[in-house]
Parts: C-alpha cells; sequence; structure tokens
C-alpha cells in the first residue's frame, strides 16, 4: 500500500500464499513453533540449539541452513560425487564386496576411495595406510615391486653389467 503497511496481516498472508500454492499442487510444510535459540533442520526435520549449528554470516538468521551432522552427511556425499563420481550406496557396496577389509594389508576396515591419477577410474576401496603408501610410491607398480622385493630380502641394487649399462632387479 502507498503508507508501506500490507492489506492483510502476516499470517492471513501466509495463510492464503499456502493455500494458493497447494491448489497448484505444490507440497507447503507445516510452520513449526521453534522456541529462542533454537533452529529447525530441514533434512532430519529436528529442531536443535544453536550450539549444534554453524555460524554463516551470509545468512538472513547468522546460522547454516542444516545442523552439523546433516551438513557433514551432505558434505561426504557431494565429496564423494563429485570427485570420484561415486554415490554413498555405490562406494557402500564396493566395501561390502571386499567384506568391509582393506583388499591389500587384509586388516584394516576399508574407508578411503582409491582411484588412478592419472585416468581418475576408481579401484576399489582401502585403509589409509595402504591408500597413501600406494599414492606415495607414485601409483607405479614397478616401485611397489622394488618395495617388495626390498622387503623380501632379495637384491634391490642395481647391478653393473657393463661400464655404463645396469641391470635393475626383476
Amino acid at each position: 500500500m502507498p503508507d508501506g503497511l500490507q492489506a492483510y496481516c502476516r499470517e492471513c498472508s501466509a495463510e492464503y500464499y499456502r493455500q494458493r500454492q497447494e491448489a497448484k499442487g505444490k507440497k507447503v510444510r507445516e510452520r513449526v513453533s521453534v522456541p529462542p535459540g533454537h533452529k529447525r533442520c530441514p533434512q532430519c526435520s529436528e529442531v536443535r540449539p544453536h550450539s549444534e549449528w554453524e555460524r554463516n554470516k551470509t545468512s538472513s538468521d547468522g546460522w547454516a541452513s542444516y545442523c552439523r551432522e546433516c551438513r557433514a552427511a551432505r558434505n561426504r556425499a557431494s565429496y564423494l560425487k563429485r570427485r570420484y563420481g561415486l554415490t554413498e550406496a555405490e562406494r557402500d557396496a564396493m566395501v561390502a564386496a571386499q567384506r568391509g577389509l582393506c583388499v591389500i594389508c587384509l586388516k584394516a576396515p576399508a574407508v578411503h576411495v582409491d582411484h588412478c591419477h592419472e585416468t581418475g577410474r576408481v579401484r576399489g576401496v582401502l585403509c589409509f595406510n595402504c591408500n597413501s603408501a600406494i599414492g606415495k610410491l607414485g601409483d607405479d607398480p614397478d616401485a611397489v615391486r622394488r618395495a617388495a622385493a626390498y622387503l623380501e630380502g632379495t637384491p634391490w641394487k642395481p647391478t653393473l653389467v657393463a661400464p655404463g649399462v645396469c641391470r635393475l632387479p626383476s
């Protein structure tokens, strides 16, 4: 209106909006009363105290859109999809196919997705130590073989065959 006021009160205007949206066939969530110092998470639908939320200066109320637990779950799922093209269900199926264990050491639980750095293809799910060992060896099968030969005690140093010609152990 010209005087800066609305024709209807906030509650009546909200009810009218709700009726219009439902007439269009859209789902409108019910308004939930939230006590002061709390916020409702749209994903888990729980009302939680502000201590269970991250701060966000850009939002209207100064708090994140989702509670810490839901936000962490969404970030994990988003990272898997963005980085490896996997859903959490696909990753869990891979872990189940490996019986929950790392396929290299067969001791630790498999929690880290391993992939080829050249092609980006996902190879499997490994424990942290095995995944980082492969990465530190540069995804080089020859380096892994030399490391295995070293651990088994076989000669690992190159032998001089002729001047300027060395033979690497096989």
